[in-house]
C-alpha cells in the first residue's frame, strides 16, 4: 500500500474525528485494481471503483458508511471520475460485506448493470 501511496497512485480516503483516523473506503480508478468483474470493459476510460469499506464497529449503524460513501463519490468525481462503478453485496450475505451494501448504493443513484460472481451486485453511478 505505501508503494501505490509513494508512486502517488490513488487509494482511496480516510474518516478522521477529532484528527484521528477512523474510518477508510478503498476509492481510485478502476485500473488500479485487479480484474473486479468478468463483466468489465477494460477499454472504458474514466471508471473508478468503490471496493471496501472499514467502519469501526462503534460506528456501524448510524450513518458513517454512508457518510464515507458520499464523501468517495464527491472525491471520484472531483478527480475526474465519469462513471463509478460499486460491487456491494444484499445485507443478508455472508461474505464481502466489507465491499458495502447494496441498498446503501441504491439510494444514492447506483443503478444495477449486473453480477460478479454469485453475491456481488455491479452498480454504477454517471454523472
Amino acid at each position: 500500500m505505501m508503494a501505490l501511496i509513494d508512486a502517488g497512485t490513488p487509494v482511496g480516503i480516510l474518516a478522521e474525528i477529532d484528527g484521528e483516523a477512523v474510518g477508510w473506503c478503498s476509492v481510485a480508478p478502476r485500473e488500479t485494481y485487479r480484474r473486479l468483474s468478468n463483466r468489465q470493459d477494460d477499454s472504458e476510460t474514466g471508471v473508478w471503483s468503490i471496493v471496501c469499506f472499514y467502519v469501526p464497529r462503534a460506528l456501524r449503524g448510524g450513518g458513517f458508511a454512508g457518510a464515507l460513501l458520499d464523501a468517495a463519490i464527491d472525491h471520484a468525481f472531483a478527480k475526474g471520475a465519469r462513471i463509478i462503478e460499486a460491487y456491494p453485496v444484499e445485507d443478508a450475505s455472508p461474505s464481502y460485506r466489507f465491499m458495502g451494501f447494496r441498498d446503501l448504493f441504491a439510494v444514492r443513484g447506483f443503478h444495477e448493470i449486473g453480477m460478479a460472481g454469485s453475491r456481488r451486485h455491479v452498480m454504477r453511478l454517471e454523472r
